[in-house]
């Protein structure tokens, strides 16, 4: 592994819309945050191996944002595969089963695909709190936000965490697919205090957290999970045809004044950091 720091944003390699970074750090760690779908996960294990350039690569430390598949599920893919990887730390903080199964029923198989499956990787895992702080070689990690069990509206979403890594003096929130409802509840937490370089759009750019927190946060570059036929909000009728606010949320983030965005419709993204800004 060469030594430099890199964000990684790995292209779908389904249809669907997921989410899959790689962290790569100076010293050497490999990080991963959520991984994508089932169908993700050979992508994903394929760019760990060329990153470490090991057969059985070494992820120091695994962050999953929240249970749904889009982001699970490669993850549930490797680590059922037999010496694939090795998994240093295992960081997430999910609601409860039966919180899922009252309040978010259609999607409520994929918490329980977790939990089933926990005792796979139960001694690795660790449970995350707001407040907590995480250093894994050189890149800290600081749990902004965790699932708060009064907000069940948009339950799977609002239930991500939210992650700030500081890396190369540069900062990069990653907000998972956090809805209005715990948008509001970060805005009023740290307000002006989400200032950060780098911002993983809510939701893959879509239906996430309301334009006030990209106000606050006034990255200059933005990460969008968010695959062609969404960045188009075309759902089979042509651009701009569905219910989607994408386009909406494009404009916001043109108006902020953010300077660089990087699309996994344009294949995967590698930065390199420190970044310097056109």
């Amino acid at each position: 592994m060469q030594n430099k720091n890199v964000i990684h944003l790995l292209h779908n390699q389904t249809p669907e819309q997921m989410m899959s970074f790689i962290i790569q750090t100076d010293d050497g760690k490999l990080i991963v945050i959520d991984g994508g779908t089932e169908g993700d996960a050979e992508y994903l294990l394929e760019n760990l191996r060329s990153i470490s350039g090991a057969e059985r690569p070494v992820v120091d430390a695994w962050f999953l944002t929240h249970a749904h598949s889009d982001h699970i599920n490669a993850f549930l893919k490797i680590v059922g595969m037999k010496d694939a990887v090795r998994v240093g730390k295992l960081y997430y903080n999910f609601t409860s089963r039966q919180f899922m199964h009252r309040n978010e029923p259609m999607f409520a198989e994929e918490i329980d695909a977790f939990y089933d499956k926990l005792p796979l990787f139960a001694g690795c895992a660790e449970i995350i709190s707001t407040g907590d702080c995480y250093q894994v070689g050189s890149a800290k990690f600081d749990v902004l936000l965790t699932p708060d069990s009064r907000i069940c509206q948009n339950a799977g979403n609002n239930a991500s965490s939210v992650l700030r890594m500081t890396l190369a003096g540069q900062t990069v929130l990653f907000l998972g697919d956090l809805g209005v409802e715990g948008g509001e509840k970060l805005l009023e937490m740290y307000g002006g205090g989400l200032k950060s370089d780098f911002c993983q759009m809510a939701h893959h750019g879509q239906s996430g957290v309301g334009r006030d927190v990209y106000e606050a946060v006034s990255p200059k570059g933005c990460f969008w999970c968010t695959p062609q036929w969404l960045w188009d909000n075309d759902n089979g009728g042509g651009y701009n045809t569905f219910i989607w606010k994408t386009l909406q949320v494009r404009q916001w983030v043109q108006e902020i004044g953010v300077r660089e965005n990087y699309v996994i419709k344009d294949g995967s993204c590698h930065v390199e950091l420190p970044h310097a800004f056109g």
